[in-house]
Formats: structure tokens, C-alpha cells, sequence
């Protein structure tokens, strides 16, 4: 399997992060490919009609692309599921999931209003009601993180994107958060995590 990466996508880190928890890392090659909305990639778009990454490709089978459907796909190869059994269980980790896909998004629209936009179009009030988003849900992490749970998906999508907002200077979850500090900086030291470092810039 090929899997078209990029070294500062919370997104695609994620995917691979999850791969290594799965045991399944050395089954993929990872093909690094900048994107951007600014900047069309013709290879990418030729698997992901949105040209995002990541895209896992398959030998015989149809490219696969979103970190969701990517993580579940590979979940049914590998021999422990990080999905948990049980409904609620289940939910919860998707709840966070999911919260984690919401923080990242928040985050890069965050830069978009304060870093990526030219100066004269962002538009400030946008910026801080995405800040707001990032702090309401730091918030909720301190207090319903699962951090006690064995490792999950929402695990593996939270510790990413919190990683890639630090990577960022984007508004941070610390001090103020000490328990969930304290999850993921336990979290960051696992090998899937210093297996798979953020580099780069995104080029606009």
C-alpha cells in the first residue's frame, strides 16, 4: 500500500500514527506530496477529487481517502482493534474522534484569519470565534478526555491534532488544562508518535 502523506498535515499524521499502533507501518510507503487549496497537485487530485491528503492507495482495489475511512479501513487488517467493543464505548471514541477532526479544522481556519490570508483580508472577528472553538474545547477535553481508557481512535486523532496545534503557535491548551497536559504529554512519547514528526510549511 501507498500512502500520499504530508509531513504538516495533522490529518495524515494521524493515519500514520494509527498504522504504527496497528502494527501495520511497514505494509505502507509513505509519498510525501505538498498540498494546498492555493496550489493544485495533479497526483493527488488524480486519486481525491478534493486533492487533500491522505490518500491510501491499494494494489487492485479503489484509492481511499479521508483519515477516518483510511483509520477504519486499516483497523480491519490489523490484528487489535482500536475501535472499541461495545456501543458506548464505541461512541465515546468517535465522539472524540471527532472532536479532535473539529479542533484541527478550527485550527487551520484559525491561520488562515491570522497568518495565511494577505493582511488586509482577514477579518479578525472570524479569528477569535475559531479561538473560542479551540478554547470551549480544551474545556471539554479537561473533563471528558477518556485519558484512563485503553489507546483508541479518538486517542490517536486527539494526540495528533493537539501535536499539530502546538506545531502551529496556535492558541494553547496549557496551563490552564493540566490533566489533559499531562495525558498527552505521556502520549507524545509513545514510538508511533516520535516515529512520525511534523516538518515542514504549507506552500501557498
Amino acid at each position: 500500500m501507498k500512502l500520499l502523506y504530508q509531513t504538516h498535515s495533522p490529518f495524515a499524521r494521524k493515519v500514520l500514527v494509527f498504522a504504527h499502533e496497528a502494527g501495520l507501518a511497514e505494509a505502507i510507503e509513505v509519498v510525501h506530496h505538498e498540498t494546498s487549496p492555493t496550489q493544485r497537485n495533479a497526483e493527488v487530485f488524480a486519486q481525491n477529487p478534493l486533492g487533500k491528503v491522505p490518500v491510501l492507495l491499494r494494489p487492485g482495489s479503489s484509492p481511499l481517502f479521508d483519515s477516518d475511512v483510511i483509520c477504519l479501513y486499516l483497523d480491519g487488517l490489523a490484528a487489535r482493534s482500536l475501535y472499541p467493543i461495545g456501543v458506548e464505548r464505541r461512541l465515546g471514541a468517535l465522539r472524540l474522534q471527532a472532536l479532535a477532526q473539529g479542533l484541527a479544522e478550527a485550527g487551520i481556519a484559525y491561520r488562515w484569519e491570522t497568518a495565511r490570508r494577505p493582511e488586509g483580508l482577514r477579518y479578525p472577528p472570524l479569528a477569535a470565534g475559531y479561538a473560542e472553538k479551540l478554547k470551549t474545547a480544551y474545556d471539554w477535553l479537561e473533563v471528558h478526555g477518556d485519558y484512563d481508557a485503553p489507546i483508541h481512535i479518538g486517542h490517536v486523532a486527539l494526540a495528533t491534532t493537539l501535536e499539530w496545534l502546538d506545531f502551529r503557535g496556535l492558541p494553547p491548551f496549557r496551563p490552564a488544562r493540566p490533566k489533559l497536559a499531562a495525558w498527552f504529554d505521556a502520549f507524545a512519547e509513545r514510538p508511533s508518535m516520535r516515529s512520525t514528526p511534523l516538518a515542514g510549511d504549507t506552500v501557498d
